[in-house]
């Protein structure tokens, strides 16, 4: 019933609706019946509203028709009009259809585009929002890529100082965000990430240096070599005429046909000779072959935060341990040359880069730190020198060790460390190295004698007789004078010896060179290494010889060998004393005997300790015959006429040296002396001292000429003599001495005392002439 009302109701509004619409089409004009048409479409009740239209249409034509047929004429023109409205009517129906067609499908598009407008302009209301904040966070995350690209990039100093611009400026500003809260937790590991990364850099520095000590100590030798090369071109320019000239050709004569034993008598050593490599090159320093930055950038990283003295203590501790590693030599070192070069590149090079370690960093090593570190490698590398270089019996590699030991110290000493114990060091090897050429010549001369025939050196020419001359310059007047054919009065081992004993002599001057001695200390130094090759090695080999039965050598040249033994040697001893130099004014005496006269002795006991292959005869003989012609030499020195004046201090020096003799002689030199024979020697010098020492006179002058007399060597004259000489020295003393007249009146009793003993002197020589 309900639904009916409702039906009914509806069908009442459509009817009404439809019914407002007719009206509005009978009483709109025909160009505005769109929006009306429109209202019919848009319902769903088009149908009726068509039959409404209809049913109206045939009630207008009812009246229509009505007026035509009261208005025919009218009517037909109205019916004509309607029939081409209708044809209009149905045209437009149809326009209005695909137009309202097509602004449904528009308009759908419309929709979806205004919805999508919609979103973007949210979208864009959004957007702006966020670059806002983008642009507030920007610079930090900028700042945080910086950072990562300069840890990538190990640029480790610039991407700390990042790190404090981004916890002190940046984040401060974006702090509310979670991902800098992230950040704010990521500084300390930052940090530390930084530290670790910066001291493994380090640690790869300190491997990196320590396998390449060995190029740069090697570069930094050549560098010193170089300089020393130029500095010696410097230095012999105004020689340019003999600089060609070796000291060779100053021993050697260019004729010798004897094969040279020197080690550098064909040519010098090419271990330390850089005049082959091409002088323009020029050699790297330390620092073009070291990257330093890892130092510096660790050294600033730490120093930032705080850590300084923990870096400088982990630095030094770590090179310190290196140090002991670098010192340690190989076990085989001693056995080449590139041995002792490899050990030494690696010292240097350490203290090279220490050097610049210390010289472009502030505080990182101090000077104390750089002499404690060369204090231990100094004695380690002396010690080391010692043990290896002792095992070493070629000469040659001694004399190329001491000069790669020499430009080892020159490079250092360019970098400001002391090098003075290693040139002491040198001098102890100069001693080793004696003694090896001493060995090798021992061979030379045995080869030698060994292959001559002992026969005198025939000549049937002029150019062979001063070949020989060239070779040995022997002068006989008489031996010039005899025609051609002659004979030299010695075989071919003369001047073969001769020859050999210079490449000796140069042999040992090749070894002082670049040692900074003075002329002096190098002609001492030859000449005791060429006494001791003369009186040990020489000497041994002819005393081989001469023993060997199947040399021919007759009683009478065994005589004249054993005399020119007797002869030479006591012309030794007298080339020493010309060495003694005693201040015969001095106040007081030293605490030893004088240096001439140690050597002396020194010479005398290596001498003798050769001797032990001669005949026993022989031996004691010459050692009795020197010692004696030494106290004979030392009463003439004594007693010599233009020492006029003598102290009672020089005495006591000259007494000293007295007693060393004796205990020379005591020592028993040669074997099969009996007790105190040898010092028999010596009795008139120690009598005439012990009287002058005790100022014994009393004795002395009592018993004269007894049997049993203490001082029965003593002459009167040469004791005479001997008091003249310390009378006048104590007069001269007297008149120059300005102290209190007590001390005047000792001198004059003491004086008094010396007048009355020379007179009573001069008694006894009277009356032993009379």
């Amino acid at each position: 019933m309900e639904r009916g009302k409702m039906a009914e109701a509806e069908s009442l509004e459509t009817a009404a609706e439809h019914e407002r619409i007719l009206r509005e089409i009978e009483s709109t004009d025909t160009a505005c019946i769109g929006p009306t048409l429109r209202s019919v479409y848009d319902g769903e009740e088009h149908g009726r509203f068509m039959e409404k239209l209809e049913s109206r249409i045939r009630n207008h034509d009812r009246e229509i028709e009505k007026m035509c047929n009261f208005h025919y004429q009218g009517f037909v023109d109205s019916i004509t009009e309607l029939l081409k409205v209708r044809g209009e009517a149905h045209r437009l129906k149809n326009q209005v259809t695909d137009t309202n067609r097509k602004l449904q499908h528009e308009g759908k598009e419309l929709v979806i585009a205004m919805e999508e407008l919609k979103q973007c302009r949210l979208q864009q209301r959004n957007i702006s929002a966020t670059v806002d904040k983008l642009m507030l966070c920007l610079p930090v995350l900028e700042m945080y890529s910086k950072l990562r690209e300069q840890m990538k990039t190990k640029r480790h100093y610039p991407a700390l100082k990042t790190l404090e611009h981004l916890e002190h400026s940046y984040l401060p500003q974006v702090s509310h965000y979670r991902f800098c809260k992230v950040m704010v937790d990521n500084i300390p590991k930052l940090r530390e990430e930084i530290k670790d990364v910066s001291m493994s850099d380090l640690k790869d520095f300190l491997e990196s240096i320590r396998k390449h000590s060995d190029k740069i100590g090697e570069t930094a030798m050549k560098q010193a070599q170089q300089q020393r090369n130029l500095d010696n071109i410097i230095s012999q320019q105004p020689r340019i005429g003999s600089r060609k000239k070796s000291k060779k050709d100053a021993f050697t004569s260019s004729d010798t046909e004897i094969e040279s034993t020197s080690p550098k008598s064909e040519q010098d050593s090419g271990i330390l000779d850089v005049e082959d490599e091409e002088e323009d090159e020029e050699v790297p320093g330390a620092q073009e072959l070291v990257d330093f930055s890892p130092v510096y950038r660790c050294l600033h990283i730490y120093s930032v935060l705080g850590a300084r003295e923990t870096f400088e203590n982990y630095y030094r501790k770590q090179r310190r341990k290196q140090a002991r590693l670098v010192l340690q030599p190989p076990s085989n070192m001693h056995e080449t040359l590139d041995g002792y070069r490899k050990y030494f590149n690696q010292i240097v090079g350490f203290f090279v880069v220490e050097d610049h370690i210390l010289h472009t960093t502030q505080g990182l090593v101090n000077r104390a730190y750089i002499d404690e570190l060369w204090e231990m490698a100094l004695s380690k590398t002396i010690a080391a020198l010692r043990t290896h270089s002792s095992y070493c019996s070629d000469p040659d590699l001694v004399l190329d060790l001491k000069n790669l030991i020499v430009l080892f110290a020159d490079t250092l000493q360019v970098y400001g460390f002391p090098v003075n114990q290693l040139f002491d060091m040198l001098l102890e090897i100069r001693d080793q190295y004696g003694d090896t050429l001493l060995k090798k010549w021992a061979g030379v001369f045995r080869n030698i004698l060994d292959s001559d025939n002992y026969s005198p050196i025939p000549v049937s020419s002029e150019e062979l007789y001063k070949k020989v001359v060239g070779q040995f310059p022997f002068q006989d007047p008489e031996l010039e004078k005899q025609p051609f054919p002659k004979k030299f009065p010695f075989s071919e081992f003369v001047p073969k010896v001769y020859n050999q004993i210079k490449e000796f002599i140069y042999a040992c001057l090749k070894f002082s060179e670049d040692l900074h001695l003075s002329s002096t200390e190098v002609d001492d130094m030859i000449r005791k290494s060429t006494n001791l090759l003369l009186t040990r090695t020489l000497s041994s080999s002819l005393q081989n010889v001469i023993k060997r039965r199947n040399v021919g050598l007759t009683e009478d040249a065994r005589h004249a060998a054993e005399e020119e033994i007797y002869t030479n040697l006591n012309q030794k001893i007298d080339q020493f004393l010309q060495l003694a130099d005693y201040d015969w004014m001095a106040g007081d005496s030293g605490s030893r005997a004088s240096d001439y006269l140690i050597d002396l002795i020194a010479f005398l006991r290596s001498t003798f300790a050769v001797f032990t292959h001669l005949p026993g005869k022989v031996a004691q003989t010459a050692c009795m015959s020197a010692c004696k012609h030494l106290a004979t030499s030392l009463m003439q020195l004594l007693l010599e006429a233009d020492v006029r004046q003598l102290s009672l201090g020089a005495l006591q020096q000259f007494n000293l040296d007295v007693q060393e003799c004796e205990q020379f002689a005591r020592s028993g030199p040669v074997p099969g002396f009996q007790e105190d024979t040898l010092q028999l020697a010596f009795i008139d010098l120690r009598q005439l001292l012990d009287l002058f020492t005790q100022w014994d006179w009393s004795t002395y002058l009592a018993d004269y000429g007894q049997p049993t007399c203490k001082y029965l060597r003593v002459n009167p004259v040469t004791a005479l003599a001997l008091l003249e000489k310390i009378s006048r020295e104590m007069k001269d003393t007297s008149r120059k001495n300005n102290m209190f007249a007590q001390f005047r009146k000792n001198e004059r009793d003491k004086q008094k005392l010396i007048d009355t003993v020379a007179k009573q002197l001069r008694g006894l020589i009277n009356s032993h002439h009379s």
